[in-house]
């Protein structure tokens, strides 16, 4: 690993952020309300997708479903109330900080609408660093994670080509999106044992692994 990326894209929650217990624990206790207890295989599902396609997919697993917004009416108090709590995952402000002070150009990729965003980013002014920001409500994204849109929508806002970007994520919707849009794929995997760094996607345990590779390639 040579060469420094052109550009570097990151997903926000469980990512930058450790927010995914929060939007985990809403959905489930959302769904209690109306007679559905999630799984821990459901609640995986809804990592790194958009806020309303994780509704109608909940709404679905509902006994008798009522409606996403409906739904949402419950369980949105349920995350902003927690939500202010999460802190930045480890080594995360300092690869945001080390990109731009370096030159490589960085893109926030995240489902979340630009309203979340400010909310959750708050207390974490170092995100605001980040050059461009495509959301869940991006009016020009065609389509959400999985898809390959949102990775190709910051490539092209940025003016470089996907396949000279780092894409960082965490959830299995977020890295088949970067894939599928021909980045170099990190996704953040806490508890495992990272893996070969030749590999694409590489499941790495810890920011930091990434962080070490760029200062021997930028310093």
């Amino acid at each position: 690993m040579t060469h420094p990326p052109v550009a570097c894209l990151f997903d926000l929650d469980g990512l930058l952020l450790d927010t995914e217990p929060f939007h985990g624990r809403g959905w489930s206790e959302a769904a209690a309300q109306f007679g559905a207890e999630l799984s821990h295989e459901q609640v995986l599902q809804l990592k790194g997708r958009r806020r309303n396609d994780c509704a109608r997919q909940v709404d679905a697993w509902l006994p008798s479903p009522i409606g996403i917004d409906s739904l949402l009416e419950v369980q949105q108090p349920i995350v902003r109330a927690l939500l202010p709590q999460a802190p930045a995952m480890p080594g995360a402000e300092q690869l945001v900080r080390h990109c731009c002070d370096h030159g490589i150009k960085t893109a926030l990729v995240t489902s979340s609408s630009r309203e979340a965003v400010a909310f959750k980013t708050s207390h974490h002014p170092w995100v605001r660093s980040i050059q461009e920001r495509i959301y869940g409500d991006d009016p020009q994204l065609v389509a959400g994670k999985p898809d390959p849109s949102p990775y190709l929508l910051a490539a092209k806002r940025l003016k470089v080509d996907p396949k000279a970007c780092w894409a960082f994520e965490d959830s299995n919707a977020g890295m088949q999106s970067a894939v599928a849009a021909g980045c170099r794929v990190w996704v953040l995997s806490p508890g495992i044992e990272t893996e070969p760094l030749s590999k694409n996607p590489c499941r790495i345990h810890s920011l930091e692994v990434v962080l070490n590779q760029l200062v021997n390639t930028t310093d």
